[in-house]
């Protein structure tokens, strides 16, 4: 295979491999295993900008309504997102490399915050305020948050609390069912591992080795009782559990399982992706098979940007053309778009483009049909 055929095989895979039809909320959710979060609104939030390609008639904020009723969960994959139940199991129990055979066992503030919890079920971070007090502690960019925030987190991040849902995007935490014994820590890693690694394949596949190495190396970091996960990844390829093709050499691998892309042509429509969608997430092969570099913009200051704030990559059929600044204001979108090299002179992409823009204005002004009551227990009243 010529590597221009080569190329194009890898684009429509990179377009087909996560963008599936619109399917149901719950349906999706399990189908890519992982939803990327991240409370940039510009203009939607990563999540539902993600969902919305894949949900049928989903509207901002369908995936907050439905994560109780649907048991959804949020942890830290590659980064931190929703994802199924099953996803979950496969990160605990987290090691604690300074606790006794490696289980952690809250002390000092988180002691108290997880009793408290337990005792009182559903939890806003506001509600520990007035229990404990407003200090503060050092975040993990080197600002303040406050102490019971940060115990917070750390008892989910270690599998002790739970997200039980959102309120206004705000966390609401609850106990999480009784975590496995410390021995579980070694006698099941290893096929955690293993599956954790292939998942991980799947979202991102065609996913460039040098990215997927990334990719699980900020894994690694958050789970390091999975141990190296370079051998598993290497274990699988001799398995025959990945694939791998070189293409002007840069290495891709992908599970061996999933070939349903093949036979299929890539719809000719436009998209316009968070920059957090799996299609455009590894920027390595996005350069690579689209040939332009994007980059995201919203921490650069205003001088230097190129794209925009939230330029948001446009993908039309498998091929990312440019990008789109999406504002919404007094009820009325707004869509800057921008083009690499320069729009197709056709009326197939201008009556695609304006599908796209119109499916985003619904997207965004639609009401929901029916506001649902939040599952899980009410929050704890204050």
């Amino acid at each position: 295979m010529t590597n221009t055929a080569a190329l194009a095989h890898l684009r429509t895979h990179a377009r087909l491999a996560t963008m599936f039809a619109p399917t149901t909320l719950g349906d999706a959710v399990n189908r890519l295993g992982f939803v990327q979060a991240d409370p940039i609104r510009a203009p939607a939030r990563a999540q539902d900008l993600i969902l919305r390609h894949r949900v049928s008639g989903y509207r901002v904020g369908d995936l907050e309504r439905g994560f109780a009723r649907l048991g959804l969960e949020e942890d830290f994959l590659y980064a931190y997102g929703f994802m199924p139940g099953g996803t979950r199991q496969l990160l605990h129990p987290r090691l604690d490399p300074g606790g006794a055979a490696g289980a952690h066992v809250p002390a000092g503030l988180a002691a108290e915050v997880h009793a408290f919890v337990r005792a009182h079920g559903p939890t806003h971070p506001r509600d520990l305020e007035a229990w404990f007090g407003r200090d503060r502690a050092v975040n993990g960019w080197g600002g303040f948050s406050k102490a019971t925030t940060r115990a917070l987190e750390s008892l989910h991040h270690y599998g002790l609390l739970r997200v039980a849902r959102r309120r206004d995007g705000i966390r609401i935490y609850d106990a999480a069912p009784a975590s496995p014994t410390a021995d579980a820590l070694g006698e099941g890693a290893a096929e955690r591992a293993r599956r954790l690694v292939m998942l991980v394949a799947r979202i991102l596949a065609p996913v460039s080795a040098v990215s997927l190495r990334g990719a699980l190396s900020l894994m690694g970091r958050r789970n390091p009782g999975l141990g190296p996960l370079a051998p598993v990844v290497a274990a699988a390829l001799k398995a025959g559990e990945l694939e791998q093709e070189e293409v002007e050499g840069e290495r891709y691998l992908w599970p061996a399982r999933d070939g349903s892309w093949r036979h299929r042509p890539a719809p000719r429509d436009v998209r316009l992706l968070t920059p957090f969608d799996p299609v455009v997430w590894d920027r390595r092969r996005f350069e690579h098979l689209w040939g332009w570099a994007y980059r995201f913009e919203a921490y650069t200051p205003l001088a230097r940007r190129a794209l925009g704030y939230y330029a948001m990559p446009l993908l039309w059929g498998d091929e990312v053309i440019g990008w789109a600044n999406v504002t919404l204001a007094a009820g009325k979108m707004h869509a800057a778009v921008g083009y690499a090299r320069h729009p197709p002179q056709n009326l197939v992409f201008r009556r695609a483009l304006d599908a796209e823009l119109a499916r985003m204005e619904r997207f965004l002004t639609a009401q929901p049909a029916a506001r649902r009551v939040p599952e899980g227990g009410p929050a704890l009243r204050r």
